[in-house]
């Protein structure tokens, strides 16, 4: 190779290292202005019922005193929210070590079957896990493999009214395995803000415990999360548009390709 050739390849290095600097960037800046968006709701919530109390607005002191509870269990939401985005940037930049070991996908599979089973039969979804042959292994970070694949089967049974979601693996190859998660709801519904926006004009305490409820991350958020944590054990997330499980309803189907462990 020519001093030329060696310039000719330095270049197309240092234009694809400045492609990915740049898509970093650009992820990194989404996930800033994300996190800030999902943050808004609960701190909203935790302003309304203030003001709600320094406005006098309560009618006895057992109602003011309902309300300062229920925004004392705003801001303990509030903190799980922070704790979780904070732990995956943590984990992202090195701060939280990662444990990578082998893992039995079966029994990975088991315990997210425990973990969601309940969620989905309360909303009458048919949640299908295909255990995979116990043989199969992926080397990643036991907690963290079971948080992301949690999180997104958790965002996908908030988002669905029917239907099934599938949990199976496919394309094995030599070095990576591919864990599909399909759902019965179009892909676009990740893409939206889910985050509800509190409205503190009522004075009803049970409308103020159901918003109060509702406040968690969106699926969006969730996704990039779980893109996050399985980029950093060396795979990546794809989220796909397919044709619905039953042939009719547009349906959205999650890849998670992790390295296969020998």
């Amino acid at each position: 190779m020519n001093e030329i050739d060696e310039l000719k390849e330095e270049l197309k290095q240092a234009q694809l290292a400045y492609q990915m600097a740049a898509q970093m960037s650009q992820f990194k800046a989404g996930f800033l202005a994300r996190t800030s968006h999902e943050l808004r709701s609960p701190l909203s919530s935790m302003i309304g019922l203030h003001q709600l109390i320094l406005s006098d607005l309560c009618e006895s002191p057992e109602e003011q005193k309902e309300f300062i509870a229920q925004a004392y269990h705003s801001a303990l939401k509030l903190m799980k929210l922070i704790d979780e985005i904070v732990a995956v940037s943590k984990t992202e930049y090195g701060s939280n070590s990662l444990y990578l070991e082998s893992l039995e996908l079966s029994k990975i599979f088991t315990e997210i079957g425990r973990l969601t089973y309940l969620q989905a039969a309360n909303r009458n979804l048919n949640l299908e896990i295909v255990n995979p042959d116990p043989q199969i292994c992926v080397f990643a970070d036991r907690s963290r493999l079971i948080q992301l694949i949690f999180n997104l089967i958790d965002s996908g049974i908030a988002l669905m009214k029917k239907g099934v979601i599938k949990l199976s693996t496919t394309e094995i190859t030599s070095d990576s395995v591919k864990i599909e998660i399909d759902l019965d709801c179009p892909a676009v519904l990740w893409q939206e803000s889910t985050v509800p926006e509190p409205n503190f004009q009522t004075h009803d305490l049970s409308e103020i415990r159901e918003l109060l409820q509702e406040i968690s991350l969106s699926a969006n958020m969730k996704l990039l999360m779980s893109k996050t944590l399985v980029e950093t054990m060396g795979g990546s997330l794809e989220l796909q548009d397919f044709g619905g499980l039953n042939g009719s309803e547009p349906s959205s189907r999650i890849i998670l390709t992790c390295k296969k462990a020998f």
